[in-house]
């Protein structure tokens, strides 16, 4: 059966999933909210669709229909998750060719955990609105494919970084900061290995809950430090947590302090191309593609 492809939020990662399936997937649709990202999703090899979340369309209606894999990189909204909430129960009556959903999610749905390992089955300890919406986003997708018998994979993704998105773009805009805060880790994955991860397990049609994220949670500034030593530059200066402005979002993230695994996704038998910041940066830097757009 021909592999048919709908994107909900063809973003930086639905499209590099789009960009690695091209040449196997019969139709790859990605919905928008801006009619001005259409040429750019279709070079992606993208059919563009306009979903604004309040209704579906004849078109889109037409496209879910033929649709075999399901990716979902929406943001929930009031109400739920944008498509979710519009579709019958079971889902199968709109898709009624679904063979696999991969929803992408986020390592913050643990919330805090001190610095601790943090594994597909540690406590879900999210507080802020966002994070507590991506929980129940979760919860119905699960719920829903399982009264349609269709697999779901929840991806729950780490800091999202890739070509016009990484430590080196900001060192050459001038706006890196080593921003310093004792013990403080974060998990990083670079975008490629999301649409890989999405490729392998839409391809075995597995589901379950997988965190997507790289094999060495460390410090924000070593980041920098290491693209600084890259480019030749001198590093920008540590900063003391305490004494940095940010936004309230921003803060809530730095309130946040886990180390995240990604063995569950390894025993399933996904390689990472970039199991680390430095080999991805790395090559980025060798090739050129870290300062180019999506």
């Amino acid at each position: 059966m021909t592999m048919n492809v709908f994107l909900l939020g063809a973003g930086c990662s639905a499209r590099a999933y789009a960009r690695l399936t091209a040449g196997r997937a019969g139709t790859i649709w990605g919905t928008t909210r801006s009619a001005e990202r259409f040429d750019a999703l279709r070079a992606d090899g993208i059919t563009p669709l306009a979903f604004d979340g309040t209704e579906i369309g004849e078109e889109m209606a037409t496209a879910l229909k033929a649709t075999t894999h399901l990716v979902l990189s929406a943001a929930p909204v009031d109400g739920g998750d944008p498509l979710l909430r519009l579709l019958p129960t079971p889902i199968t009556q709109a898709m009624p060719m679904l063979r696999w959903i991969g929803y992408l999610s986020t390592v913050g749905v643990y919330g805090d955990h001190d610095g601790a390992a943090v594994t597909e089955e540690s406590d879900l300890k999210a507080k802020s609105r966002r994070t507590v919406a991506r929980v129940e986003a979760e919860k119905a997708w699960l719920t829903a494919g399982a009264q349609a018998g269709v697999p779901v994979a929840v991806l729950r993704l780490a800091g999202i970084y890739g070509p016009g998105r990484n430590a080196l773009v900001n060192l050459a805009r001038g706006t890196a900061r080593r921003v310093v805060k004792p013990g403080q880790v974060f998990n990083r994955i670079h975008v490629a290995d999301i649409a890989g991860a999405l490729d392998h397990l839409g391809r075995s049609g597995t589901g379950g809950v997988f965190n997507v994220c790289d094999d060495e949670p460390g410090p924000p500034q070593d980041v920098i430090a290491f693209a600084a030593s890259l480019t030749g530059v001198e590093p920008p200066p540590e900063i003391p947590f305490d004494e940095v402005e940010m936004t309230p979002m921003a803060r809530s993230f730095w309130g946040e302090n886990k180390r995240v695994s990604n063995g569950r996704l390894k025993q399933a038998g996904y390689a990472f191309r970039y199991p680390n910041h430095r080999v991805a940066l790395e090559a980025m830097w060798r090739d050129g593609s870290w300062s180019r757009g999506e």
